[in-house]
């Protein structure tokens, strides 16, 4: 959730002045192809796996590239001068999030305060927090049956929460390390089963985690100048400093959330201010390296231009799908991720932002194709993707975002992304392919101008596997219906943020879901929500 420099920046700098982030709230040995004895499915699984491993050796590659360029740069002493003190160009977005009031500095007459407490521009060190409510019912709503992992049919409510305490220190003046704790109580309706657009970010997908405090982010951040030209950063929780080089390498080390900086949309990222909904705040298709509560361990080394930017991940995979235990072993197991980012705008005078995305995931997968084979050969009384988990599958896709600013205060943003579906969804949701586009716009016309209001359309299908596997009667980690007679799972949010007093947002949220979990049997279903969210 992050828009470094350029017109991308512009955008993000002018939300992140009125809004916060949001907190999103992810033995040893290779793998062979085995050909011997195989079924049906095992010749298409060969060529699924050698496509997906070419793509994340490629990606991987280039991180190895984006990297060497900080050990050179270090071995020669390029480092910003004591007068050029460098910035990230990301704005926090947690686990995703965009920050609160970009230079967090002393309230004028002009700015409005948007923390609870002024943070200081020249300080070493950073302390801020986050606290965000969210209240979630729905009424009772039509279906012909219900599964194991269903959207309950009757009326239901849930209440969550995510308190988060961010911490920085600038180790020197091209150095940082933020350390983040973050506890996530409370749940989701139905337990945030049975939807792959759930219809609020913060809910952990396992409510067995409880909400003891964790450490959600743990990173060192350095900045590698490239030139002698700089520029304003916003310093925040992900950023403590003022200035960055206009051209520079950035690497992070550490633990992190892969869309506090992947698939950024200042329009459609910030569950605490914005949208509410899994798809509508990321793209459905992402299916990124992550444990449970949407964070890993890795390094992202990115290099920007004042027009263009590309950035680099290989991350921690999770041992099983939408597991809390990471793999440490990346030999066998890892998220390597590249992203291209073009700012440039389509309206004079406006800031515009265009991007494209391609990942590669490899890890211990089941295949959607060999459990129904499984099944329909009666070694399985229902599909199981679990019993066919084996180590070095590959899970690869693509996606392409945009966000435009139309006047000053108006914008539109859209998403689309695709992944492959013959092997299961295992981190993020259950979804193959994706097409969302929205819009928010500034209280200016109606003299609140800290307020915003939004309305997104998002489009989620399945795979042919994926959703034979799940009319068969097959579970995912999200869906399960017990049968399905397929459709896209669509959905429209629309919510409106008040800004109370200083770091106090109050919104309310509307979401309306046609084939909750593809199933053209069960539903609609309209979800209103209410939302406090407080930034000190």
């Amino acid at each position: 959730m992050d828009l470094s420099e350029g017109n991308g920046k512009g955008i993000a700098r002018e939300i992140r002045a009125e809004t916060d982030g949001r907190i999103d709230a992810a033995a040893s040995g290779g793998f062979e192809p085995d050909c011997s004895g195989s079924s049906p499915s095992d010749a298409i699984s060969g060529a699924q796996y050698a496509c997906g491993k070419l793509a994340s050796r490629v990606i991987s590659v280039v991180a190895l590239i984006l990297l060497s360029l900080f050990v050179q740069s270090t071995v020669r002493g390029q480092a910003p001068t004591p007068n050029q003190t460098a910035a990230p160009g990301q704005a926090p977005a947690p686990g995703q999030a965009p920050t609160p009031d970009g230079s967090q500095s002393e309230p004028s007459t002009k700015e409005p305060a948007v923390t609870m407490f002024d943070h200081s521009k020249t300080s070493r060190f950073w302390v801020s927090g986050q606290a965000n409510f969210i209240v979630q019912w729905h009424g009772g709503f039509p279906a012909k049956y219900s599964g194991p992992n269903s959207l309950n049919a009757f009326a239901e409510n849930a209440t969550s929460r995510v308190f988060t305490v961010f911490t920085g220190v600038m180790l020197n003046p091209t150095t940082e390390l933020l350390a983040d704790v973050e506890s996530a109580g409370g749940h989701g309706i139905s337990e945030a089963f049975g939807l792959a657009g759930f219809t609020n970010l913060d809910v952990v997908r396992n409510p067995s985690l409880g909400n003891a405090p964790y450490l959600s982010r743990l990173m060192v951040h350095k900045i590698i100048a490239l030139s002698n030209e700089t520029e304003d950063a916003e310093r925040g929780p992900f950023n403590l400093f003022t200035e960055l080089p206009v051209r520079r390498v950035e690497i992070r080390v550490g633990k992190f959330g892969l869309v506090d900086f992947f698939d950024q949309n200042s329009v459609g990222s910030d569950s605490h201010l914005q949208f509410l909904n899994w798809t509508v705040d990321n793209s459905g298709a992402y299916d990124y390296a992550a444990d449970t509560r949407g964070y890993t361990w890795g390094v992202i080394a990115e290099y920007d231009t004042k027009h263009f930017k590309v950035r680099s991940a290989v991350a921690m995979m999770p041992k099983t799908a939408n597991g809390i235990n990471l793999d440490l072993n990346l030999a066998r197991a890892r998220g390597a991720n590249l992203e291209f980012e073009v700012d440039r705008s389509l309206v004079r005078g406006r800031a515009g932002a265009y991007r494209v995305l391609v990942y590669a995931n490899q890890a211990n997968m089941g295949s959607y194709r060999e459990a129904i084979d499984r099944f329909l050969a009666g070694l399985t009384p229902t599909p199981d993707i679990t019993a066919t988990a084996r180590q070095g599958r590959v899970k690869y896709g693509v996606l392409a975002g945009f966000e435009q600013e139309a006047t000053s205060w108006l914008r539109f943003y859209g998403r689309t992304g695709w992944n492959e579906g013959h092997n299961e969804s295992f981190a993020y949701t259950e979804c193959n392919n994706t097409v969302a586009i929205g819009a928010d716009s500034k209280g200016t016309h109606w003299r609140r101008n800290l307020d915003r209001t939004g309305i997104a359309a998002v489009s989620n299908g399945l795979s042919v596997d994926h959703r034979q596997y799940l009319a068969l009667g097959g579970l995912g980690f999200l869906l399960g219906d017990g049968a399905l007679t397929y459709g896209r799972e669509n959905i429209v949010e629309w919510y409106y943020t008040v800004h109370i007093w200083r770091g106090a947002f109050f919104s309310i949220d509307l979401q309306h879901v046609t084939n909750p979990g593809y199933n053209r049997d069960r539903g609609p279903v309209l979800v209103p929500s209410v939302r406090l969210h407080l930034d000190f």
